[in-house]
């Protein structure tokens, strides 16, 4: 056994990233597995294979661990970022109070468990910050022990309690939030995350239902259908002038096709493709003949292409009025089938205002759609690339936000790499989508960020902890460890029991959202994304999240007064 944990440490001591990719490979088996409705999760699992692979020995650079968290944090808020700044308003005051509710609760907690068991201001201090995990509170807290007047190697022991606490408490303070977010809310709710994520999805998208992955309607608006011609002597003009919006895109004649024109005359036993909304185009057929099958040598490839809007002159007027302001030969073979205003689809209807930067979802043959896009605005043409110098701009932008320090007194304020990389992600999410021809970023490689780069981080963070952690609790007793837990359970209970009968909460996903942005807890945040499936958990813990950063950081002078 000695020989395989040497063996180990000098592996990871060559490279210590293959610690890493084995925590993750570990830890997301272990959260797979499933006992009743409890599953540990991904991210919890990965911080548990971390501490345990840990004790042989890692050390791994920290900036490996800050640079996955900012890409985390920052595809976070890229991907809520237009939702953000709508919910913003006194409809917000909900996720406020939760952070406020949090952070008191929380300060009463440590404050009692500090008095019950005679703690030190160190230990006590140190509780908080791991309890809780803002690692703020060290520095907090350490400034406030400075100025208590105390002779200075008792400020230095009390400081080393600080870091003490801090290691003991800090692996459960990032699992508990999980369990209590994954396992136990959905349990006091009475619903899941996931179908409580798909009703706001739904919500949000004002009755528009829009497919999932490999989801197709088994009833299209927009179908074609072949038919036989019946009587001769019709013009294309004239059948195209029996429904509104049913155009005739083919025509086979003697098995061959022919050119299309407005005056074009059938003939019988013409077969002719029929393609428009499904009434009309079986009200058409009906009066055209008899409906065919698969017709050898007929056949039609659709385009469906997102436009923006860009004339000016669209601005205020109806869907209807701009429309009618093509010419009918512009617009024949067009058809409008989604309308999108910030990243939410609305239903495409006659009467809808258009405003500045909507996009619209053509479908026609290719000619005719980029026909009526050069008219209207910009084709949106699909693409995997992400734009690297948009949103590598994004995440320097947010780190050099964290830097900045704003003292409340002789407390230092700030939002830290996560909190400025998470600000910067809604606001350059929300200008992707405000301005669509720029930041491109697929759902794929945003969601890739946020997998790998939460997972990694709290995989780093238990492969620097994990061992300091054991080590700590041996030498100092499990006392300790176990009021962390109280510190880390009691206050998010209370929170989530005041959320669920006091504010009112009823949807699952948010509720999750918000709870583990009040605690300021990016694993559990990850988990609740994964159960979600989509993205309405982010928007209330982006606010809740902004509130408790600042809150939990003031505690730290807050334990060291009271304690």
């Amino acid at each position: 056994m000695h020989a395989l944990t040497h063996s180990l440490s000098n592996l990871f001591g060559a490279c210590p990233e293959i610690a890493l990719f084995l925590a993750l490979v570990i830890g997301c088996w272990i959260g797979r597995f499933r006992f009743g409705s409890f599953q540990l999760g991904g991210v919890a699992g990965s911080l548990l294979a971390a501490v345990l692979i840990s004790q042989v020995g890692v050390h791994i650079d920290s900036g490996i661990k800050n640079v996955l968290f900012a890409l985390f944090i920052y595809a976070v808020g890229y991907q809520s970022g237009p939702q953000f700044f709508r919910s913003l308003g006194r409809q917000s005051l909900r996720e406020i109070l939760m952070a406020v509710v949090l952070a008191l609760s929380g300060l009463l907690t440590v404050v009692a468990v500090a008095r019950l068991f005679h703690l030190d201001k160190g230990l006590s201090a140190g509780l908080a910050a791991g309890g809780l995990t803002q690692s703020a509170i060290i520095g907090t807290a350490g400034s406030s022990l400075e100025k208590l007047g105390l002779p200075l190697a008792q400020v230095q022991q009390l400081q080393g309690n600080v870091a003490v606490g801090y290691a003991v408490t800090y692996i459960f303070g990032s699992i508990g939030p999980i369990l209590l977010c994954i396992n136990v809310l959905p349990w006091l709710m009475k619903r899941s995350i996931r179908d409580d994520a798909l009703k706001a999805e739904a919500e949000q998208a004002g009755g528009v239902h829009v497919l999932g992955e490999g989801e197709v309607t088994a009833l299209p608006t927009l179908v074609g259908r072949v038919y036989r011609v019946a009587q001769a002597g019709l013009t294309i003009a004239e059948v195209e002038s029996w429904a509104s919006g049913v155009v005739v895109e083919q025509i086979l004649r003697n098995g061959k096709t022919t050119s299309i024109s407005p005056d074009f005359t059938l003939n019988a036993d013409d077969q002719v493709l029929l393609v428009g909304q499904r009434t009309n185009v079986l009200a058409t057929g009906q009066k055209l003949g008899q409906e065919l099958g698969d017709v050898p040598g007929m056949s039609l490839s659709l385009l469906r292409r997102n436009v923006v809007l860009s004339r000016p002159d669209f601005t205020s007027k109806t869907v209807h009025e701009c429309a009618q302001s093509l010419s009918s030969a512009a617009r024949h073979g067009v058809y409008l089938v989604a309308f999108l205003r910030d990243g939410k689809t609305l239903p495409a209807s006659p009467d809808m205002t258009v405003q500045a930067g909507d996009i619209v979802t053509l479908l026609g043959t290719s000619e005719d759609v980029q026909r009526v896009a050069a008219q209207i605005g910009t084709i949106l043409v699909p693409s995997i690339k992400t734009d690297l110098i948009f949103h590598s701009l994004g995440v320097a932008l947010g780190l050099l936000i964290g830097l900045g320090v704003v003292h409340l007194g002789s407390i230092p304020l700030t939002l830290g790499s996560g909190g400025g990389a998470l600000l910067s992600g809604l606001l350059f999410g929300w200008y992707q989508n405000r301005h669509p021809l720029k930041g491109n970023m697929p759902t794929a490689a945003s969601a890739l960020l946020v997998d790998i780069g939460l997972a990694g981080f709290v995989a780093v963070t238990g492969l620097q902890s994990g061992q300091q952690a054991i080590q700590t609790i041996m030498q100092h007793g499990i006392t300790l460890f176990l009021l962390g837990v109280v510190v880390t359970l009691l206050p998010l209970t209370l929170t989530m029991l005041f959320g669920r009968y006091v504010l009112r909460y009823d949807n699952t996903a948010v509720f999750a959202g918000a709870l583990a942005g009040s605690r300021s807890a990016n694993p559990a945040f990850g988990e609740v994304l994964n159960k979600a499936g989509n993205a309405v958990p982010t928007t209330p813990f982006a606010i809740t999240y902004a509130v408790a950063n600042v809150l939990l950081t003031l505690l730290g002078p807050l334990v060291v007064a009271f304690s």
